[in-house]
């Protein structure tokens, strides 16, 4: 882990209120342009951290006590420190929400840098893991759940979709996939590597919604194909069961697992 404690940005100790326990995080974005200049240099990330607890410190409507987050996480992988560790947060919508998950900031916004980096996933993903560590619950979730916000953004909310997990890390399968066929299996990754890294949309919708339908048919093979295997195996000793079950799964695969795309250029959902 890369910290940047309050004392090495020269704050004084936060005077948000205490807090000694959440359900979990929420991570955010900047909802506003990001210059793509802190890609290239991290002393822009400090300038921009920095900014961003001046502006809450002056803005008077809110009457925040200190910078809204507990830690933001940079491209570069530093996890910078905010409001830190067993203090309530300001960024989730009203104290209620606030109370129940702390908040990580990524710095990227709706224009300009938008794309986290795998440093930046990481830095939060510490940042989960500190927090957890120090009272956060297991819950991890985009300030959009349950706040009317576009808030982490298409690319960081989906990630947060996926479980958050840390870049190149070996995603668990789900009980869905534990039921395909490996060549199902293999042919659903392939799919989702291209919706998640390539320039492909989904008929026009965004990264977040084509993931969802893919989840979606993946479920519906899966179910389809155990039905298959109970049904095939009640035809009697003289059935060549592995044969119907192959020719079924193909049929199903054929019908359903066809994923209409179109290239639209980069997608930023």
């Amino acid at each position: 882990m890369k910290l940047v404690t309050r004392a090495a940005l020269g704050w004084p100790p936060s005077a948000a209120p205490l807090q000694a326990a959440t359900s979990g995080v929420k991570v955010h974005y900047e909802g506003t342009p990001v210059s793509l200049r802190l890609l290239a240099d991290h002393n822009a990330c400090l300038a921009e951290w920095k900014a961003i607890r001046a502006s809450h410190l002056a803005n008077t409507a809110e009457n925040y006590s200190d910078v809204a987050y507990n830690f933001a996480a940079c491209p570069h992988g530093y996890l910078l420190e905010g409001r830190g560790l067993g203090r309530r947060t300001g960024a989730n919508g009203n104290q209620e929400l606030n109370r129940a998950h702390y908040a990580i900031v990524g710095l990227v916004g709706s224009e300009g840098l938008t794309e986290p980096t795998d440093s930046m996933l990481h830095a939060i993903r510490d940042g989960i893991e500190l927090l957890r560590k120090n009272g956060a619950g297991g819950e991890v979730k985009g300030h959009r759940d349950g706040y009317a916000t576009s808030c982490p953004g298409g690319p960081l909310y989906a990630w947060v979709q996926r479980g958050a997990p840390r870049p190149g890390s070996t995603p668990t399968p789900s009980p869905e996939e534990d039921d395909m066929t490996p060549e199902q299996a293999k042919q659903l990754k392939e799919i989702r590597n291209l919706v998640q890294f390539g320039t492909w949309g989904y008929k026009g919708k965004g990264k977040a919604d084509a993931w969802a339908i893919l989840n979606g048919l993946s479920a519906q093979v899966a179910a389809q194909t155990a039905a298959i295997k109970a049904l095939a195996g009640q035809l009697g000793d003289d059935v060549d069961t592995a044969a119907v079950v192959a020719a079924v799964e193909k049929a199903i695969k054929d019908a359903v697992v066809k994923v209409s795309v179109d290239v639209t250029g980069p997608a930023n959902s």
